[in-house]
């Protein structure tokens, strides 16, 4: 409303308890009245002016692809190892044992014989086509949600180490017997557990609701990935040894660093 206008003027003469009397009863009168009455109150400091409408939020942003580069990358080794093994010769959907240990799989007696790296190149093999998308499904899922988190050198760091462990457990536990094992399922189930690590403490810096939703979203994937996978022939060995592996080599990688949230 204009200062010099007559209806500022008149109400400028008019006592603050006149003016409430107008705004508490604005169904009694004149939208313009009550307006005018506002505005005088506001002017002797009655009522504080409206504040502005807060500004919108922004839109939520999606991290870049860099963001996880080295989950991309290993999927991407994974694959890589799979065409050129499909290239050789190497049956895609069922392949032989006989290849698998030519290729490298954690195999026991070549393995107790000297030939430990077996226990690292067999996480990049796999037993087949749908081994494969399996395990890059899951490996996608995790990573792109821990790498962010933790970083690239800490991810390859539990996942390398985990897969070493799931490795060793599957040794360990078909013992006096043998194992013929490959997959990349025991460092990806390492990532879970060095998840549940970050989200179980305070190393995630992440509201409540975030940490608990991510927890029991992990320990749901874990839950089915075993539930579905009672049948001969998976190396739940590995996958235990892998799962408490990264789990408890999140602790120490966990506090060399502060745990970021992208953004």
């Amino acid at each position: 409303m204009d200062s010099g206008s007559p209806l500022a003027a008149a109400f400028a003469r008019k006592t603050d308890a006149e003016l409430l009397y107008l705004t508490q009863h604005p169904g009694a009168f004149a939208p313009a009245l009550v307006d005018a009455a506002w505005a005088e109150l506001r002017r002797r400091g009655q009522v504080p002016a409206p504040e502005p409408p807060p500004p919108p939020e922004p839109p939520a942003r999606i991290p870049p692809l860099r963001s996880v580069a080295l989950t991309l990358a290993l999927a991407a080794l994974n694959g890589l190892v799979f065409l050129l093994m499909v290239a050789a010769g190497v049956d895609a959907l069922q392949p032989s044992g006989q290849d698998l240990i030519r290729w490298g799989s954690n195999f026991t007696p070549l393995v107790l014989r000297g030939q430990w790296w077996r226990l690292l190149t067999a996480c990049a093999l796999h037993g087949g086509l749908a081994h494969l998308l399996l395990n890059t499904y899951a490996l996608l899922v995790i990573g792109a949600l821990l790498e962010p988190l933790v970083g690239r050198g800490r991810l390859l760091a539990a996942y390398v180490l985990s897969g070493l462990g799931g490795s060793l457990a599957s040794l360990w536990w078909h013992q006096p017997g043998w194992v013929n094992s490959v997959g990349a399922s025991g460092a990806i189930f390492g990532l879970y557990g060095a998840m549940l690590t970050l989200t179980a403490t305070n190393a995630a810096q992440l509201s409540r609701p975030a940490r608990a939703a991510l927890f029991v979203h992990t320990l749901y994937i874990i839950g089915a990935n075993f539930a579905t996978g009672l049948q001969p022939g998976i190396d739940h060995a590995a996958h235990l040894g892998g799962l408490i592996s990264g789990a408890l080599l999140a602790w120490p990688l966990l506090r060399r660093g502060k745990v970021r949230v992208w953004g």
